[in-house]
């Protein structure tokens, strides 16, 4: 089987002493590909540099609302800039997105809109992070967003998933599905289309069940598709081979 895991931040510090060793592991379990996503303009430059080393991995640029107190609005320009200068290279905008847990809001909302626009420019794909932020998400890609997208470590309703399916985007499955009391995630994603899933970790965060409190690796994106196939009831290797597809045309 053929993986791809379309979240994790391998570029991270937490990964800066043994990072060899996690793609060996990660190989090892059947992932070929990742997807590198950018959280600061400050460490966009660290990123390229490594994905430039390994070419298994494909990355995107953004601005991250968890740094928003490390944005400023000029960094916009850089972005588009960056994604002008690397065009071919990167392969989506982000990890962008709107988080009720953190600051500074309206100026989250100013960036997260500007670089839907700009991905929408661009003909690029975006990789959206939200939280408590689902439905003004929705109404901001349906009016400013490109067609195509992934709502990273999706943990609303069913008919929140479905809105997004319909607007053609995917949902990223990941560590949140193989914990039993997230039934309300758990069953959104049972009735979504698999067409409309691709797997992730977001390593080194969102730990699966049994590993709490360890750093998240990408070779545990294996255990995410045996959660996803038996929550879905449907054979592993199909899932598996369907998921493939789903990330390359996604960040093709």
């Amino acid at each position: 089987m053929r993986l791809f895991d379309t979240h994790c931040h391998l570029d991270f510090d937490a990964f800066d002493k043994d990072r060899e060793a996690v793609l060996e592991r990660a190989n090892e379990a059947g992932v070929e590909r990742f997807m590198v996503p950018g959280v600061t303009r400050n460490q966009w430059e660290k990123l390229t540099s490594l994905a430039s080393k390994n070419t298994s991995w494909s990355y995107a640029l953004g601005l991250h609302p968890w740094f928003i107190e490390e944005h400023d609005i000029s960094d916009i320009e850089a972005l588009e800039q960056t994604l002008e200068q690397q065009k071919g290279q990167v392969k989506a905008v982000g990890e962008i997105g709107l988080d009720k847990t953190c600051q500074h809001y309206d100026k989250q909302h100013t960036l997260f809109i500007r670089q839907l626009e700009l991905a929408k420019q661009l003909k690029l794909p975006v990789i959206i992070h939200h939280r408590k932020t689902l439905d003004r998400t929705h109404a901001d890609i349906k009016k400013y967003g490109p067609e195509r997208g992934v709502i990273h470590a999706f943990s609303g309703s069913h008919q929140q998933a479905m809105k997004f399916v319909e607007q053609g985007y995917k949902l990223g499955v990941g560590g949140v599905i193989t914990y039993d009391r997230a039934q309300k995630t758990r069953q959104a994603i049972q009735g979504v289309p698999i067409e409309s899933l691709v797997l992730e970790t977001d390593s080194p965060d969102m730990p699966l069940s049994g590993y709490q409190g360890q750093r998240n690796e990408p070779y545990r994106v294996a255990l995410v598709l045996d959660a996803l196939a038996e929550l879905k009831s449907t054979d592993k290797e199909a899932l598996a081979s369907q998921l493939w597809k789903n990330s390359v045309e996604l960040f093709s």
